[in-house]
């Protein structure tokens, strides 16, 4: 059982000896190595059964790549706004939704392959010697573990233990859980490899891996997990750039398998070059689509004139009309297909401002060359405008900060009204230019209605038809180079370390930051406990807390009795304790010559309660002056508890009692003991009225008959705290003894003895201290008795005890109980 400890040390006084309470805590150092031991077994356990934690990286850089075939004539610009701008999408972007959904659906990351490892459940992707190819229309068993045993090399076996009659349904086509009935057991059934698997909870094709090696006979495990639970998993990817290089980006992940982190890592950059590489072709692919379009409508023309012009040459010399006419029709062309392109270039701009005014996704914009517009203004500027809308969607998924999206709508803003500004200044300049082409085409009208009919209906019909053939290699040319320029793009990102397992990687578990805690709870926890003990206890520990309570003296410490017997002294006269007996006695001694007392000695020996070891210290002081051949007496005087019989095997029938009550005479109630010149005197039987016949004149007269007979007289009475009988006799004593227990007398009951003191009720009192077990725990004994008796120099004064083992002190526990 745990002893209390002392930290008295800390109460009523100003100082504070670190040294003590070291010392007093360090005692106890068993109680800390248990705690030690057990933290430190439960770390280890911890450490065992934890997966290991790799870190995986990969690193990327980014790198604004410029199409090598841009010439002035393929003005088809996307940028992504420069470097910086890049690096904080691409980061972005790896962290948002929609990017990791694409990733997650594609290397179908929501399927879990596991095996049973020593402790747990251990992540296997990579390792296992199959695959499932799983219908996505269809629901698939959510949560549950999915046992997979290989029976042979082309059959297995499924086993899915359902505790409840209902599971849930997964259907990753559109991502939505439902319950299906099932039958609570184990359902276990066979398949072939490769065959489909249509069930209810289950919808898949189970395909065994190339080079699968030796898997009959092994289990495996499948587990189906929530889509966006997964996502929201490998969102937390860590993107940082480096310090020294703006433009180098280090990707980590953390898990524990480092084939799926591998692939992860590889794959989600391969995705990210391909949509970064897609947003930059938007610019080609806008016009490449818008050109589609406008050659469909071209070709119907076109088709249409050609037919005409077919029908007019019917049954006519054509040649003699085309000749007259051939300078009027070469230059009307000239001019309409001068005016065409400005038409075309004002019609983009009401376009374009319409579609300014009234759309917010500007990520559809054609070029403005397929308008034949080059000017470097409005180019630019459209494509920073895509860039951003292109940015803003992609944000839209990862980023939810306000802020964030109203700069991006600001940057917007002030590019659309540059743009608008831009497209005023170019359409009046475009407006006198078409002015200027309308005036010439008149004039030249006016001199082809001066020609015949009949070549102004051909001049007529080939100048449409010759417009129409002009716009359209026009387009057609503009088609081509937009397509060598979406050929030719390049991705800004590039990997310069691809993820690969090379080995190592391992970054947890942190088993030393468990070993560290360990250590720190296994001193913590005993040191609160013991804190918290002394915070509890009231008990007296050491001869300290006396001297703060009371100016009653100390006139010795006595240690404990690790025997069965109460005869101490008697039996080890050399050992410790018996000294420390030996002290009180010349104490004793001392206080008799000071109050001058002559002839017979008496001694009263009382406590506050019962179990202070008042009997144990009445016999041994009653020895020691025995054995300095005085003759002594031992009176019990507890007539409610009578022990003394019990110590020297002496029968209780005849004692005090039968004195009192003038049955016996003093001789016949004397009993001798085995120790030269010491007497016993019992209590007797347990009278009804204790008190009142310790108060009868006979008690005075036994007294008075002792001190004829003996040199000391010892009055084992009962506890002060608990009756008044010990007060009643304290008028025949010379001193008084109160017995002290440490680790158990409580400190109110000093309290109690400074009050009876101060009434007169106690006369010539001194306190001993017993049960002092050990001044490394309870505090100084002053020197007194025991105080000295293990130090290294009492070798040789005492009798050096042999320890006991294990299997004695056992013996001895048992012995007590019989």
């Amino acid at each position: 059982m745990l002893d209390i400890k002392d930290f008295s040390g800390f109460e009523n006084q100003a100082g504070f000896d670190f040294k003590d309470f070291l010392i007093k805590i360090g005692s106890y150092w068993k109680w800390f190595l248990i705690s030690l031991l057990i933290s430190f077994t439960i770390a280890y356990q911890v450490n065992i059964r934890k997966e290991k934690i790799y870190g995986m990286e990969t690193l990327i850089a980014v790198k604004e790549e410029s199409n090598p075939l841009f010439t002035s004539n393929t003005s088809l610009v996307f940028n992504w706004g420069g470097t910086s701008d890049q690096v904080q999408t691409i980061s972005t972007t790896l962290q948002s939704r929609s990017h990791n959904e694409i990733v997650v659906d594609k290397l179908q990351y929501y399927i879990n392959y596991l095996v049973q490892g020593k402790y747990n459940l251990i992540d296997a992707y990579g390792d296992v010697p199959f695959y499932v190819n799983i219908d996505k229309s269809k629901g698939q068993l959510a949560g549950n573990l999915i046992g997979i045993k290989f029976l042979s090399e082309n059959e297995y076996e499924i086993r899915i233990p359902f505790e409840n009659q209902s599971v849930s349904i997964l259907t990753y086509s559109n991502n939505s859980y439902s319950n299906t009935n099932v039958e609570t057991g184990d359902f276990v059934k066979k398949y072939k490899v490769g065959e489909q698997v249509s069930l209810p909870f289950l919808n898949w094709k189970l395909q065994i891996q190339e080079n699968p090696g030796f898997y009959k006979g092994n289990e495996y495990f499948v587990q189906f997990n929530g889509f966006d639970e997964t996502v929201s998993r490998y969102k937390g990817i860590n993107v940082r750039s480096d310090d020294k290089g703006g433009s180098i980006i280090t990707l980590g992940m953390q898990g524990t398998n480092k084939a799926r982190l591998v692939e992860y890592l590889n794959a989600t950059v391969k995705m990210l070059i391909k949509r970064q590489l897609d947003s930059k072709n938007q610019f080609a692919t806008n016009t490449i689509a818008f050109i589609d379009s406008t050659l469909v409508a071209m070709e119907s023309q076109l088709k249409e004139t050609g037919d005409e012009l077919k029908s007019f040459r019917k049954d006519k010399n054509i040649f003699d009309i085309e000749e007259g006419g051939a300078k009027f029709s070469d230059k009307a062309l000239e001019f309409d297909v001068k005016r065409d392109e400005v038409i075309r270039k004002i019609t983009y701009y009401n376009s374009l401002k319409a579609y300014l005014k009234n759309s917010v996704d500007y990520s559809k914009l054609p070029a403005p060359t397929v308008a034949g517009i080059e000017d470097p203004n409005i180019v630019v500027n459209v494509s920073k405008l895509i860039a951003l809308s292109t940015q803003r969607s992609e944000m839209a998924y990862a980023v939810k900060s306000d802020k964030i999206f109203k700069d991006f709508d600001n940057q917007m803003e002030a590019v659309k009204k540059v743009l608008i500004e831009n497209i005023a200044s170019a359409k009046a300049s475009l407006q006198e230019d078409l002015a200027m082409v309308n005036s010439k085409i008149n004039q030249t009208e006016s001199a082809i209605k001066k020609l015949p009919e009949d070549q102004q209906e051909l001049i007529k019909i080939k100048r449409k038809y010759d417009l129409s053939d002009n716009i359209y290699s026009t387009f057609l040319q503009k088609r081509s180079e937009a397509d060598i320029v979406k050929a030719a793009n390049l991705s800004d990102i590039h990997f310069i370390d691809p993820a690969k397992d090379v080995g190592g990687g391992l970054i947890g578990p942190k088993t030393s930051v468990n070993y560290v805690l360990a250590l720190f709870l296994g001193i913590l926890i005993p040191l609160l406990f013991v804190f918290g003990i002394f915070f509890i206890n009231n008990a007296i520990q050491n001869a300290e807390d006396i001297s703060k309570l009371t100016k009653i003296p100390i006139i010795g410490v006595v240690g404990i009795n690790k025997d069965d017997s109460s005869l101490a002294v008697y039996e080890k006269p050399k050992s410790a304790l018996s000294e420390s007996f030996r002290a009180i006695r010349s104490s004793l001694q001392f206080l008799y010559k000071k109050q001058n007392v002559d002839g017979a000695k008496t001694l009263m020996i009382t406590s506050s309660v019962s179990g202070e070891g008042k009997t144990f210290c009445s016999i041994n002081i009653a020895t020691v002056f025995a054995l300095s051949e005085k003759k002594t007496v031992i009176i019990g005087l507890d007539l409610r508890k009578p022990k003394l019989f019990d110590e020297f095997n002496l029968s209780n029938e005849v004692g005090v009692v039968n004195y009192l009550i003038k049955q016996k005479s003093v001789d016949e109630i004397i009993n001798h003991t085995q120790i030269p010149f010491l007497d016993v005197i019992l209590s007797g039987p347990i009278p009804p009225n204790p008190s009142e016949m310790i108060l009868s004149e006979s008690m005075g007269e036994l007294i008075a008959e002792l001190k004829k007979k003996y040199d000391y007289i010892i009055l084992d009475t009962p506890p002060v705290g608990l009756v008044s009988d010990a007060l009643e006799l304290a008028q025949y004593c010379d001193v008084t003894l109160y017995i002290v227990r440490q680790n158990f007398t409580k400190k109110d009951m000093i309290t109690l003895l400074n009050n009876r003191v101060k009434r007169g009720e106690l006369d010539h009192a001194s306190i001993v201290l017993n049960g002092f077990a050990n001044k490394a725990k309870y505090g100084t004994g002053y020197g007194y008795g025991y105080g000295y008796g293990n130090a290294p120099y009492s070798n040789g004064y005492h009798e050096e005890e042999k320890p006991k083992n294990f299997y004695e002190r056992v013996a001895q526990k048992l012995l007590k109980k019989k």
